[in-house]
Formats: structure tokens, C-alpha cells, sequence
């Protein structure tokens, strides 16, 4: 899970917040579009040298912690509104709430 939330910081924007800065374990430089996205970037560098992850942010082995069920018999993320918590859009009304389907989130009822 953190390492998709990592993947997803990548294109993290802020408002006037792109920079010039080194990319991790070279010399040359790019533009990120924030601090955090920057951060976020220095962290996968350094996952990647520990041998956690590539340099993508992808696992370079399963460990079996976070693996899908085999099953498929999770619930399936359904299509919807923005959710706030997780940034998805699966945000749908259940029960008179609103209830994220990505992560579980459950927002304004009524």
C-alpha cells in the first residue's frame, strides 16, 4: 500500500511549487511539480537501494503481506464520486451514506 501511495505522490502538484532539483543517485536535474512530489521521488531512490523497490516504485519480490486474496472474492471497486480520503473515485451513497469502495471512507449521511 505505501508504495502506491508513494507512485501516486509522483504528480503530486502544488500551486507554484515545480522546482529544479537533482533526480536521486544521478547528476543531472528535471522539474518536479512539488516538495512532496520531490520527497516522494527520494524516498523510492532510497527503497530502491535498500532493495525494497525498483526504481519505478513496483516490488522487486512479493513478500505476501500486502497480496490480493487468490479467491477474487473481494469486493470490487465501484465507480463514483471523488473520495476524499483515499483520492478515488469510488465514492457511492449505501445505505443513505456516502461509502468509498477503494478504501471505506464513509462520508455524509442523510
Amino acid at each position: 500500500m505505501f508504495r502506491l501511495k508513494l507512485r501516486k505522490l509522483l504528480d503530486y502538484p502544488e500551486p507554484l511549487g515545480d522546482f529544479m532539483a537533482f533526480v536521486p543517485g544521478t547528476r543531472r536535474q528535471t522539474n518536479y511539480t512539488s516538495t512532496v512530489a520531490y520527497l516522494a521521488q527520494l524516498i523510492i531512490h532510497r527503497y530502491a537501494m535498500l532493495g525494497i523497490l525498483d526504481e519505478n516504485g513496483l516490488p522487486l519480490q512479493q513478500m505476501g503481506i500486502l497480496e490480493a486474496p487468490a479467491g477474487g472474492t473481494a469486493a470490487k471497486p465501484t465507480a463514483g464520486k471523488l473520495c476524499g480520503e483515499c483520492g478515488n473515485r469510488t465514492m457511492i451513497r449505501k445505505d443513505g451514506c456516502d461509502f468509498c469502495t477503494a478504501c471505506g471512507a464513509v462520508g455524509s449521511c442523510g
